[in-house]
């Protein structure tokens, strides 16, 4: 995952580890309905590899990629889309949060 930036301050690490722990009981939440996460790192959807000079991730990779370092992706079956956990900071100065997304089967290949 990104290296994050915390507060130095008690009180900044402890809303840390609350978003965290929040993570953690979603992801066993997840996981007991759609079975194990994969990790998925971000890294690629930020485009440095690709031959395309224009590339751009399709949404909402393009965003995740640029606030996070890697996701926890679970793929139900029935809905044909894929849902994501990570904790995010779009920059070190924003606090960090908890985030959830979805997406087409189309915009993360697997």
């Amino acid at each position: 995952m990104r290296r994050r930036t915390t507060a130095a301050s008690p009180a900044g690490r402890a809303r840390e580890q609350a978003l965290e722990a929040d993570l953690a009981v979603l992801a066993t939440v997840l996981t007991d309905r759609w079975g194990e996460p994969e990790t998925v790192d971000l890294w690629p959807y930020l485009g440095f590899d690709s031959p395309d000079p224009d590339f751009v991730a399709p949404e909402p990779l393009n965003f995740l990629c640029g606030v996070a370092g890697s996701m926890q992706v679970w793929r139900p079956a029935a809905p044909g889309r894929w849902l994501a956990l990570t904790i995010g900071q779009a920059d070190p100065e924003f606090p960090l949060q908890l985030l959830a997304a979805f997406g087409a089967p189309s915009s993360l290949p697997g």
